[in-house]
């Protein structure tokens, strides 16, 4: 099949993200900055190419913000991400210049950074060069966030889990949509059990990332966050403007995720439960995801367990081998067989 060509930048053009326009007018809300955190609550931020290195900065930073984040705060950023991404080059110096004024010093290095922070925060855009720039933070041994897409592919999730293992640092990552409270409320069993779900977010092509990575996740990570553990098997049928990815538990239920490139912006879902269906509410934005953060700089211990994280790549590397193979089934112990096996060949 052809892979449908439009880019993000093109996708955006159309219609408004959410937080977006938050991210680019800071002046929308009061913004007062803490004074600055002691040693032990120092957060640094890896990449200034997307609007989460601002977006979490105004959580941990506000003068306003609750004991809920521990006292961590956001003091250095090494700006660098990816020059092979076009958001590279646009949005460094935007969002350089609105994290300035939070209290945030810019360094030359991820080197310096680590040297003046206790934490980070990996928030370049391009999962190709996230075990490059993460490396660093596992030699010292600082609790490190890596935003999605961890990789762009299975072998580099895996990859950035042994490297961290064997350098003892902590670490995870999760989309924003795991911890929102209504995806939360139905894991923990608003619904009952959940039999199936329908899930649903837009699945932008970038070139350098398989075709659900880039944004796609959104979508997925909630599916599999409200299903839980368990998927065998993924199907995926890929057109110009959406994708649609079946999986298959191996208790035989069936959850689906649909990726749009066309239409409204949106993401959300349907629930199918043995106590009630419901609609999925995906409301809440950052600030839950970013207490999950706070709390695992303070108890290095990760709120997404490893198979859980795993699973979410696996499913859509099973979703990119499907689609090349005209929406077979790809099995996911295979997917996780093969990844396993180009690590050993490195």
């Amino acid at each position: 099949m052809k892979k449908q060509s439009r880019s993000r930048r093109d996708f955006l053009k159309m219609m408004p993200v959410p937080g977006l326009t938050l991210a680019l007018s800071p002046g929308l809300v009061p913004f007062e900055r803490r004074n600055p955190p002691p040693k032990g609550r120092r957060v640094g931020i890896i990449g200034l190419d997307t609007s989460h290195s601002t977006e979490f900065t105004k959580l941990l930073n506000d003068a306003n913000a609750s004991d809920a984040y521990h006292g961590y705060q956001v003091t250095c950023a090494y700006p660098q991400g990816s020059p092979g991404i076009w958001r590279n080059a646009t949005n460094i110096p935007k969002f350089t210049d609105l994290i300035k004024p939070m209290g945030v010093k810019i360094v030359d290095s991820i080197d310096e950074l680590l040297n003046q922070v206790d934490a980070v925060l990996l928030e370049t855009n391009d999962g190709a060069i996230h075990l490059e720039q993460a490396m660093p933070a596992f030699k010292a041994r600082k609790p490190i966030f890596i935003d999605k897409p961890m990789g762009v592919s299975l072998a580099d999730v895996l990859q950035q889990f042994e490297a961290a293992e064997k350098h003892q640092a902590p670490m995870f990552s999760s989309s924003s949509l795991r911890f929102v409270d209504g995806v939360q409320a139905v894991a923990n069993g608003l619904a009952g059990k959940v039999l199936g779900a329908d899930t649903f977010s837009p699945a932008y092509i970038e070139k350098t990332h398989p075709i659900l990575f880039w944004y796609g996740i959104h979508g997925v990570e909630t599916l599999l966050t409200v299903m839980g553990p368990g998927c065998e098997a993924v199907s995926c049928t890929h057109t110009e403007d959406s994708d649609i990815a079946v999986g298959r538990w191996s208790d035989g239920r069936l959850g689906t995720m649909r990726g749009t490139r066309t239409g409204r912006y949106g993401i959300g879902g349907t629930v199918y439960g043995d106590k009630e269906n419901m609609v999925l509410d995906v409301s809440g934005g950052y600030k839950n995801l970013v207490l999950r953060i706070a709390d695992f700089f303070k108890t290095g211990i990760p709120p997404v367990r490893k198979d859980q994280t795993i699973e979410v790549y696996a499913f859509m590397q099973a979703a990119e081998e499907s689609i090349k193979q005209g929406g077979a089934y790809i099995s996911i112990a295979e997917i996780m067989k093969k990844a396993a096996e180009a690590n050993r060949g490195k």
